[in-house]
């Protein structure tokens, strides 16, 4: 729990950095970057767990090594397979979370985020103004900002209006203002500066100064529905796909590796558990320290993560690629089982003490 917490916050600060910006100068609450930020955590909980796992397995039987408790352990008779019970409950515990995970929570967590920065976006697109440039808050509105400062407040404003066909347009000069919103409604509040107005007709101008003045901003853009991800997609919903819709029709491959991709990689928290195990709870105990098997093990997964993420890209070109993810699953899947059961007794004892039997 410790180490899944630690990645956890290591990826939320890393995420949080991608909405922030967002976030700020769309002038949203700070509730919707908290929101959006935790949605975006689920993906990476398939990646998180098993490391986790990873880490805790190799720590505690290492500790378990120096202090002498597996050597009293093995000498009451406990089988490797025996010693390796909990961390493989808590590595099965962990995979049928994982399965539940990215079978509907982390598909369901992903749409929800994109879909509300679409709606942040589309909300407040109006609201993202940028400094010394003419900015274009719809038909007929232009709005020039010399600079923000720290406190967000903009300074030196100038605001063309010639949305209304049947009115003169209007030039509106101010030292300072806000944009304010309210509901749906958003606002741009000036202060100490003058309306400008042009008549044509008469070929006069109208000023008028004042202290506070108001502009209606246009309402916001309508939220385009937009296409979902294979990776947005529940379990269930890959295994439907619309045939009448041009997108879904060209991704179907994306849709069936989504599909066994999601079946696999549950199992790798077991894979991470089992072979930590296989590394530390095999052979002759040495309390000096077991480094180089320590190393073994980091250096197995991470050979076995490596292939298994290039397998999945080799599988949106290839079936080769879904059958290596499979067998870089299953193949130590079975074979760190075979060898902490007691059928490989006899092969344990020729393979890891060949050395001793010799001397």
């Amino acid at each position: 729990m410790f180490v899944a917490l630690v990645l956890t916050v290591v990826v939320f600060l890393t995420q949080s950095l991608k909405f922030l910006e967002l976030v700020i100068n769309a002038g949203a609450s700070s509730s919707s970057f908290w929101l959006l930020t935790l949605l975006a955590l689920p993906r990476f909980i398939e990646v998180i767990l098993p490391l986790a796992l990873m880490a805790a397995t190799l720590f505690l039987y290492n500790r378990m090594t120096m202090d002498s408790e597996l050597v009293v352990v093995r000498a009451v008779g406990a089988s490797p397979l025996s010693m390796a019970r909990p961390a493989i409950v808590l590595g099965t515990i962990v995979t049928i979370f994982l399965w539940a995970t990215t079978l509907w929570a982390t598909p369901a967590a992903l749409s929800n985020m994109h879909q509300m920065r679409q709606v942040i976006k589309a909300q407040f697109s109006s609201l993202l103004f940028r400094e010394g440039v003419f900015n274009q808050a719809g038909q007929g509105l232009t709005l020039y900002i010399r600079e923000r400062s720290s406190d967000g407040e903009m300074l030196g404003l100038m605001i063309h209006d010639s949305r209304e066909k049947t009115k003169n347009p209007s030039t509106i000069l101010a030292k300072r203002g806000v944009i304010v919103v309210d509901g749906d409604n958003q606002q741009v509040v000036v202060y100490d500066g003058s309306r400008q107005e042009f008549d044509r007709k008469t070929g006069t101008l109208h000023r008028l100064n004042f202290e506070r003045y108001t502009i209606d901003l246009p309402e916001s853009a309508p939220v385009r529905q937009r296409w979902a991800e294979p990776e947005e997609r529940t379990f269930f919903e890959l295994f439907d796909p619309d045939l009448e819709n041009a997108l879904d029709v060209r991704n179907l491959r994306e849709f069936k590796v989504e599909i066994h991709r999601r079946i696999i990689s549950p199992l790798l928290a077991l894979v991470f558990t089992l072979i930590p195990c296989c590394a530390l709870l095999l052979g002759p105990l040495d309390r000096r320290g077991q480094a180089w098997r320590i190393v073994f093990a980091i250096g197995g997964i991470v050979i076995i993560e490596g292939l298994f993420l290039a397998g999945f890209n080799i599988a949106r070109r290839s079936d080769a690629g879904i059958v290596l993810a499979y067998i870089l699953v299953l193949l130590p899947l079975g074979f760190s089982w075979f060898l902490l059961s007691g059928y490989a007794d006899a092969f344990r004892r020729r393979l890891l003490y060949k050395t001793e039997a010799r001397s």
